[in-house]
């Protein structure tokens, strides 16, 4: 596998009859793989867990619609990464600036539960996007899903990068993963992630997705 996406992919059973049972339910939403979103060559990646119901899944575009795209856009557009703060549909005109967001899995899950077999189905797909993406120095994970996706993906043990809010991790190749609660609706109104923690790892990610990068000489230099 060495695509980044495929619109049409249904290898994982549970997941396309699922999505099929939602169509015949909801026959104006999306109801398929969702592609990654934003900047070609973005600095900072953004990675999710999976649609949700109502927003990707709906939508066709990556936490749009839901409750957890509200405080993702509004803190992209923040800190100069989004030309708007709400995301409202595919149509809307809005564009990533340097950031670009995926998904660990593409495909809406179950109560919003991947299997652990689908979601290594799936990270094929994330690790071609990581290959390719050859602009990305930084790496948001948005919850352990993720985190633990991205490690595989970079074929690095999760056991030896603990997931924390606020964690930097150094993945080799000048990337470094940051981990960050969920901006979900239950994270959110049950404060365990407040608007200013999610801004200032965002932030975070920022300034380590644009540092100026170090070469191997200048890494060696005595600080």
């Amino acid at each position: 596998m060495n695509r980044i996406f495929d619109a049409a992919c249904r290898r994982c059973p549970r997941l396309a009859a699922f999505l099929d049972a939602v169509r015949m339910a909801e026959p104006d939403y999306y109801c398929r793989p969702v592609p990654p979103f934003g900047d070609a060559r973005a600095r900072l990646l953004i990675v999710g867990l999976a649609p949700g119901m109502h927003g990707a899944n709906r939508s066709g575009r990556p936490f749009t619609g839901d409750h957890a795209g509200i405080l993702l856009y509004a803190t992209l557009h923040k800190f100069g990464m989004a030309t708007a703060p709400v995301s409202g549909s595919v149509r809307d005109g809005l564009e990533l600036i340097g950031a670009r967001i995926t998904n660990a899995v593409k495909c809406l899950p179950p109560a919003n539960k991947p299997l652990p077999a689908e979601i290594s189905e799936c990270n094929g797909f994330l690790r071609a996007e990581l290959e390719q993406s050859r602009d990305v120095r930084a790496i948001l994970a948005l919850g352990t899903i993720a985190h633990a996706a991205v490690l595989r993906a970079c074929d690095l043990r999760p056991a030896q990068f603990r997931f924390a809010h606020g964690a930097e991790h150094e993945l080799g190749a000048g990337r470094t993963l940051l981990d960050s609660y969920h901006c979900s609706r239950y994270n959110t109104q049950t404060r365990r992630l407040t608007a200013a923690m999610f801004e200032a790892v965002v932030q975070r990610g920022r300034e380590l997705a644009f540092a100026p990068k170090l070469d191997d000489e200048q890494r060696s230099q005595p600080i």
